[in-house]
């Protein structure tokens, strides 16, 4: 059966960023085939019409906050008996350098942070349910410079360039250690750029880049999120094995950078994480 047919009745599928861009489109396609999908998203407003359009449920949170972040894994264990699909796709990219009320450097908590504390808070029930996790990165991972001294320091110069590719990186080496510790679990995950995609993760850069990305004037440059969706929805359905790996959208692509495939560096920002998340 050809993915693009494949019939996903009886299949739960939990898709964050999903209020606007490849998240929506993504959860849309998904329900179309037959999923129960949960739409996640920041804005109440945004969340509740993608869900109403694609027959889906929404679910609010603020991944700046892990308050919400953990309500958000209690609603979705406590309404879904299983979780079949994981899709951690919840990011931005801000010109500032802004502390979280967690304390935390808000690109890098949104990017990894947050989704690192739903995908371990919900893991018993995704490895019960034999899941997909597949985690939204990008190509800039191939630009960064992660220092686990200073990736999350709320003081200090900084990049927003650098701070959202080193969280991008994040994602890489989060999958990879992901992939590690659940080895013969049934638990399958994978990461993947999207491409240049026409989405909000813009509305933070300088100089009006937003507006001007999701233009008509962008369209020689950017991919408009039908498209950038795809690898997602190729990702959480086919039956490729893809534990670990990276795709540059459908292209399986090994890491290239010494830092994206450093496994002490994967296990350090894992137990990182798991201090700072608690």
């Amino acid at each position: 059966m050809a993915v693009q047919d494949q019939d996903l009745t009886g299949k739960t599928v939990v898709v964050t960023g999903a209020s606007s861009g490849i998240g929506a489109v993504a959860a849309a396609t998904l329900a179309a085939r037959g999923a129960t999908v949960a739409v996640v998203g920041r804005s109440p407003e945004r969340t509740a019409q993608v869900a109403a359009k694609a027959g889906a449920q929404p679910f609010v949170a603020d991944f700046a906050r892990f308050a919400e972040v953990r309500e958000l894994a209690d609603q979705l264990l406590d309404r879904y008996p299983r979780i079949d699909v994981l899709a951690n796709n919840a990011g931005g990219a801000w010109a500032k350098r802004t502390a979280t009320d967690d304390g935390n450097e808000l690109t890098f908590q949104v990017n990894h942070l947050s989704p690192f504390l739903l995908t371990t808070l919900l893991l018993d029930r995704l490895t019960q349910s034999r899941a997909r996790v597949i985690n939204t990165a990008s190509t800039t991972y191939r630009i960064a410079k992660l220092d686990l001294d200073t990736a999350n320091a709320t003081t200090g110069s900084f990049n927003q360039m650098g701070a959202y590719a080193a969280s991008k990186l994040a994602n890489i080496l989060f999958t990879r250690e992901l992939a590690r510790r659940t080895a013969g679990t049934g638990l399958v995950t994978a990461a993947f750029h999207p491409g240049a995609v026409a989405t909000h993760v813009y509305d933070h850069a300088p100089f009006g880049l937003g507006w001007l990305v999701r233009s008509p004037l962008s369209k020689p440059f950017f991919i408009r999120p039908d498209k950038g969706s795809e690898p997602l929805v190729h990702l959480a359905t086919t039956s490729d094995d893809i534990d670990g790996q990276y795709f540059h959208r459908f292209k399986l692509e090994p890491p290239s950078t010494r830092q994206a495939v450093d496994p002490a560096l994967a296990q350090q920002l894992w137990e990182m994480s798991e201090r700072i998340t608690g």
